[in-house]
C-alpha cells in the first residue's frame, strides 16, 4: 500500500511539474513569512533605514513534509549613505524548487529619503536585478516511465529541454512613515520579463505589495536607553501577483529582548514566531501552520533570520529611521 502510495504522490508532483513547464502559466515569487527581517525583499524603499551598516541572512524551508520541498535563501546588506541623502544595498537570492527548478537573483538597490515636515519623512527606492532560471530535466519523471507493479523502471521516451534564462528585472518602491506609523507600497518586476525555459512566454507577472503598521507603547522603559518597556505592533500586509491574492493581518509583542507574534494568511497558514534581540543582532525563527488543502502533513514551513547591525560612527545630522518590526 505505502508504495502505491508513493507512487501516486510522484505521479502528482510530476503532473503539477509538468504543467508548470508546458501549460501557458506565469511564474510567481518566492514567500517569505518574516517580511520585516528581510526588507530589502520586502521593498526596496527599505534599504538603508539604520543609521550603519546591516547584514540581513533569511532561511526557509517550505513543505519539508514532502519530497518536493521548496527551499528559499537570501542573504543582503545595506547601509546609509549621508553624501547621497539614502541607501544603497546589495542582494541575493537562491530559490530551489523540489531539487529541480532553480532561480538566482542579484540584486542592485537605492532608496532615497526626505523629511517632508518635523514627523513625517518618505523614502523612495529601486532595485536592478540579474535573474538566473535553470531547469534539471533529469530530476523529472513521466508515465510512460512507470511499472504497474514495480514503479518507476522505465525511461522516458520525452526529449530533453529546459537549460537556462536569464535577464535583468526592476522593481520600485515607496515608504511614508512617522515616529510610530508606517505605511508602504510596492511594484516588482515593472518589466514583465520572460523566465520560459522549454517553449513559449512564460512572463513574471507585476507583484504589488502594500503594507502597513504602528508601533503602541504600553509601558516606558525602566531606564533611559533600555529596551525592557512593552509594546505592541499590530501590521497587515496585502499582496497581488497575476491572478493571486493575498493578505497577511499580525500583531508582535515585544518585551525586552523578547518579540513575540502571530499571523494569519487568508486561507493558507497561521504563523507563530519568536525573536530575540540583542544589542547588534536579531535572531528570528517562524513557523507556518498550513491549513489549505496541502495539509499539516506538508510540514507547514520553517523560516530562520539573521540581522546584524554593525557599530559605526554617525554625524550628528538628523536621521529619522523607519519604525518597520525586526521580525
Amino acid at each position: 500500500m505505502s508504495k502505491i502510495l508513493n507512487q501516486t504522490y510522484k505521479i502528482f508532483i510530476t503532473t503539477i511539474f509538468v504543467c508548470i513547464l508546458f501549460c501557458p502559466v506565469s511564474a510567481q515569487d518566492a514567500e517569505f513569512t518574516q517580511f520585516y527581517a528581510n526588507p530589502l525583499y520586502l521593498n526596496p524603499a527599505l534599504t538603508g533605514t539604520k543609521k550603519c551598516p546591516r547584514v540581513n541572512i533569511n532561511y526557509r524551508n517550505q513543505w519539508p513534509g514532502l519530497s518536493a520541498t521548496f527551499i528559499t535563501t537570501s542573504a543582503s546588506y545595506d547601509q546609509y549613505v549621508p553624501a547621497l541623502s539614502g541607501g544603497l544595498g546589495l542582494m541575493i537570492v537562491s530559490d530551489r524548487e523540489a531539487k529541480t527548478l532553480s532561480t538566482t537573483r542579484v540584486s542592485g538597490l537605492y532608496a532615497y529619503q526626505f523629511q517632508v515636515d518635523r514627523k513625517f519623512s518618505i523614502r523612495a527606492g529601486a532595485e536592478a536585478t540579474f535573474f538566473q532560471k535553470s531547469l534539471d530535466w533529469s530530476k523529472l519523471t513521466f508515465g510512460d516511465m512507470i511499472d504497474s507493479r514495480r514503479g518507476f523502471v522505465f525511461e522516458s521516451g520525452d526529449i530533453p529541454r529546459g537549460g537556462t534564462r536569464s535577464g535583468m528585472d526592476f522593481s520600485v518602491g515607496l515608504v511614508g512613515f512617522s515616529e510610530n506609523f508606517f505605511i508602504g507600497g510596492a511594484a516588482h518586476h515593472v518589466t514583465t520579463p520572460d523566465e520560459s525555459l522549454i517553449e513559449g512566454n512564460s512572463p513574471i507577472p507585476v507583484k504589488l505589495t502594500a503594507h502597513a503598521g504602528a508601533v503602541i507603547q504600553l509601558t516606558e522603559s525602566s531606564s533611559r536607553g533600555g529596551n525592557d518597556g512593552l509594546s505592541l505592533s499590530p501590521n497587515i500586509l496585502f499582496r497581488s501577483q497575476g491572478p493571486t491574492n493575498q493578505l497577511n493581518m499580525g500583531l508582535y509583542v515585544n518585551k525586552g529582548v523578547l518579540v513575540g507574534g502571530i499571523w494569519y494568511r487568508n486561507g493558507d497558514a497561521f504563523i507563530v514566531s519568536l525573536g530575540i534581540r540583542a544589542s547588534n543582532i536579531n535572531i528570528g525563527y517562524s513557523y507556518d501552520a498550513t491549513i489549505s488543502k496541502i495539509s499539516l502533513a506538508s510540514g507547514g514551513a520553517h523560516e530562520v533570520s539573521i540581522n546584524y547591525t554593525f557599530k559605526c560612527r554617525t554625524k550628528k545630522r538628523t536621521f529619522r529611521s523607519v519604525t518597520c518590526p525586526e521580525f
